[in-house]
C-alpha cells in the first residue's frame, strides 16, 4: 500500500500522542515518519469528547461480480469500503474495551451461545459444540431435531436503537458508549461502480458493513437470544443460529421459531423460512426404527445440512463432506501442476499448496474427524 506525503499528514493530523498501543495497525511509512518527528512518540485517536468526524461515516459499496458475466443487481456483492482511519479507530476500541466486556456480559446478555467475532470462538468450536450436544442428546433420546435458521440480510436491517440499548448494558466507559452511539448517527453510503457514482444516502440501520465495530456489535446485539424452553439448546456463529431440540421437545420446534420471529421483530430483522432447514439426526446402530416427527410448515427437511461449511447426514456421517472436500482439493491440485509448468518456483508453490489444499483439507477438522470411517481415513 503506498502513502503519499499528504496522506501522511492527514494521519499526522487526526492521531494525537496518547497510546502506543495503535502501532500494529498503523502503515509502516507513517509509523517512520512519526518516529521521525520527537514532537509525537504516542498516537492515539482522541475519546474525549466522544464525536466521529463526518468524514468516518461516509461508506463507498463497490459491486463486485459473483458470476462471469453478471446480468441483473443480484448477480454483484457489494462490498462496503470505509475510512481507513476509521477502522483504525474501531479496531482499538473492539480490542481495548468492547472484547474485554464480552468476557464478562450482564445477565441479561447471554454470549456463551456465541461463538463468532469473539477472541476464543471459531467454527471449529461452534462445530464441536453442537455436534457434542447431538450426541449427548441421542443417548436419551430417539431423534434429535437441528433447525438451521436463516435471517434475511441480518446485517444490513439491524436496528440502531435496540442495538445501542443493549451496548448500554456492557461495562464501557461513558465516553467510549457515546463515541459508539455517535458512531452510528448520521451515517451515509454511495454506489460507485467503474467511473461513476451515485448519490449518499442515508443510513439508518445496519451494523456497517466493512466497519470493525460491525461484528461484535451484531454478537452483542444478539445477546439476548436465547431458547424459550429447558432442555433445547440453540448456539450461533454471527447470524448463523441453530437449534437442538431433543425428541421429549419436539412438540416445542414451532414456539421456539415464533420466539426467534418475535425477537427479529424487536431488532427490524426478518426470518427466511425458505432458506432455513431442519434435519433430524438418528443414531444408525440403533435396532428399532425411529418415527421422525411430523415436518415444520415452511421449512425444509433434509438428510444431510452443511453446518458451517460442513456437511453433516442425518446419521452423523460426515462422507459427504470427506468427498467435496477431496473433490475440491483434486482440483487444485491441478491448478497447482499449471502454475509449476510455468516455472512458479518450488517455495511458492508450497505456500499456495498450505494455503489451498493443506486449508481445506483440515478446515474444522478437529470438530468432525471423529465420525469418519475408514473409507473416508483411506
Amino acid at each position: 500500500m503506498c502513502f503519499d506525503d499528504s496522506v501522511n499528514d492527514v494521519w499526522l493530523k487526526f492521531l494525537s500522542p496518547i497510546n502506543e498501543a495503535i502501532d500494529e495497525f498503523v502503515p509502516f511509512k507513517i509509523r517512520q515518519k512519526r518516529d521521525a518527528n520527537s514532537r509525537v512518540t504516542k498516537w492515539y485517536p482522541r475519546l474525549e469528547t466522544s464525536t466521529v468526524p463526518s468524514q468516518w461515516k461516509a461508506a463507498y459499496i463497490c459491486p463486485v461480480p459473483k458470476v462471469s458475466t453478471p446480468q441483473t443487481h443480484t448477480d454483484f456483492r457489494p462490498i462496503s469500503v470505509t475510512s481507513v482511519l476509521s477502522r483504525t479507530m474501531e479496531c482499538i476500541i473492539v480490542r481495548d474495551y468492547l472484547y474485554p466486556a464480552l468476557q464478562a456480559p450482564t445477565p441479561k446478555l447471554n454470549l456463551s451461545d456465541q461463538f463468532a467475532f469473539r477472541p476464543t470462538g471459531s467454527t471449529t468450536a461452534t462445530l464441536i459444540t453442537i455436534l457434542q450436544s447431538v450426541t449427548s442428546l441421542l443417548v436419551d433420546n430417539p431423534y434429535v431435531a437441528v433447525i438451521a435458521v436463516d435471517f434475511s440480510k441480518a446485517c444490513d436491517t439491524l436496528r440502531h436503537a435496540s442495538l445501542l440499548h443493549k451496548m448500554a448494558q456492557l461495562s464501557i466507559p461513558d465516553n467510549v458508549y457515546n463515541w459508539l452511539a455517535d458512531f452510528f448517527q448520521g451515517r451515509s453510503h454511495c454506489v460507485k461502480y467503474c467511473d461513476e457514482m451515485s448519490d449518499f444516502l442515508s443510513t439508518t440501520a445496519s451494523i456497517i458493513q466493512g466497519s470493525a465495530v460491525g461484528p461484535a456489535s451484531y454478537v452483542v446485539n444478539a445477546g439476548d437470544l436465547t431458547s424459550m424452553m429447558s432442555g433445547n439448546e440453540l448456539y450461533k456463529y454471527a447470524d448463523d443460529t441453530y437449534i437442538v431440540v431433543p425428541a421429549v421437545n419436539i412438540c416445542s420446534r414451532e414456539a421456539e421459531l415464533e420466539n426467534i420471529e418475535k425477537w427479529a421483530a424487536r431488532n427490524n430483522l426478518k426470518i427466511n423460512r425458505k432458506k432455513s432447514l431442519e434435519i433430524i439426526f438418528t443414531e444408525s446402530r440403533r435396532r428399532c426404527t425411529v418415527c421422525p416427527p411430523p415436518p415444520l410448515t415452511d421449512i425444509q427437511r433434509v438428510t444431510s445440512m452443511k453446518i458451517l461449511s460442513t456437511t453433516v447426514t442425518n446419521h452423523l456421517s460426515v462422507s459427504e463432506h470427506v468427498r467435496d472436500v477431496t473433490c475440491r482439493c483434486v482440483q487444485s491440485m491441478h491448478a497447482l501442476r499449471v502454475l509449476r509448468s510455468h516455472g512458479l518456483p518450488t517455495e511458492s508453490l508450497q505456500m499456495i499448496f498450505k494455503a489451498t489444499v493443506v486449508a481445506k483439507l483440515t478446515y474444522a477438522s478437529p470438530a468432525w474427524w471423529g465420525f469418519t470411517t475408514a473409507d473416508d481415513r483411506n
